[in-house]
């Protein structure tokens, strides 16, 4: 940007991970932001959430966005292995197709790694509590004018940019009023998706038995392959186990989809 022109604002949608994270690379790039956020506050200690797997670029840039680069291996743990495993559930038997020693991932867990992008941003940036409702582009201006409704007062706000970013998932609530022509196609399975906290059961036969099959968990991902299935399992920090459980199924009929009640399944969509 030019020395003495006003800087370029940006109003981002949704502040989970990709929000945040666009938060960062755009100030970083010297525009304004505001980020809004329909829930009323910060997650704290949530015992849901999921474990992300972050490669050596994504640690390379989220590092340049915090005070201090070892921030982020601080709440994270190393994944230097990549394990790709085909199983035979009936015979229990598990067979090693392919075996990464040089893999340079961490694993995060949701949580953590919300937190500390969002104690790196100003505190001006995100209003929690506001929830997004139109947008106009003022052509003759160049710029949007975004609605939002304050849910703590109920209070309607307009928030005037240059930029407006849906980083609000795949159900969208701009891109659905922006291209609402645009349909999701359903990918071929549905997944399921947690995280096991163990600190308290640590010695359990559950916990024992997992550790048995899964001997290198702390620095392994491991990948297992079934028939019409397979499933992602790697260790987060603080004793948590991330789990991801893939069926590969026609496409179910799910009640309620565009209201974003999906129960406990989470059904895996992409863009036409």
């Amino acid at each position: 940007m030019m020395v003495g022109k006003e800087k370029a604002k940006a109003v981002i949608v949704g502040g989970s991970i990709a929000g945040i994270s666009t938060a960062h690379a755009l100030i970083s790039a010297g525009w304004d932001v505001v980020l809004i956020e329909k829930t009323s506050a910060p997650p704290t200690g949530s015992p849901t959430g999921a474990g992300l797997g972050l490669d050596p670029l994504s640690q390379q840039i989220i590092q340049s966005w915090l005070p201090l680069p070892h921030f982020l291996h601080n709440t994270t743990l190393p994944l230097t292995i990549d394990q790709n495993q085909a199983t035979d559930s009936e015979k229990k038997i598990s067979k090693t197709l392919t075996r990464d020693e040089c893999f340079n991932f961490r694993a995060a867990y949701w949580a953590d790694l919300h937190g500390l992008l969002y104690n790196a941003l100003p505190p001006s940036v995100f209003l929690w509590g506001h929830l997004f409702l139109s947008f106009h582009v003022v052509d003759f201006k160049g710029s949007i004018t975004t609605k939002v409704k304050v849910l703590k007062t109920g209070e309607v706000i307009n928030i005037v940019g240059d930029l407006l970013v849906a980083a609000d998932g795949c159900l969208s609530s701009v891109r659905q009023k922006y291209l609402p022509d645009f349909k999701l196609r359903y990918s071929g399975y549905c997944a399921w998706r947690g995280v096991l906290d163990f600190s308290k059961i640590e010695d359990s036969d559950t916990i024992t038995g997992i550790r048995k099959a899964y001997p290198e968990l702390g620095k392994c991902l491991y990948f297992d392959l079934g028939s019409g299935t397979h499933a992602v399992f790697y260790e987060l920090l603080n004793k948590k186990l991330n789990w991801i459980w893939y069926v590969n199924q026609p496409e179910p009929q799910v009640k309620n989809f565009f209201s974003g009640k999906l129960c406990d399944d989470e059904s895996k969509w992409r863009h036409d």
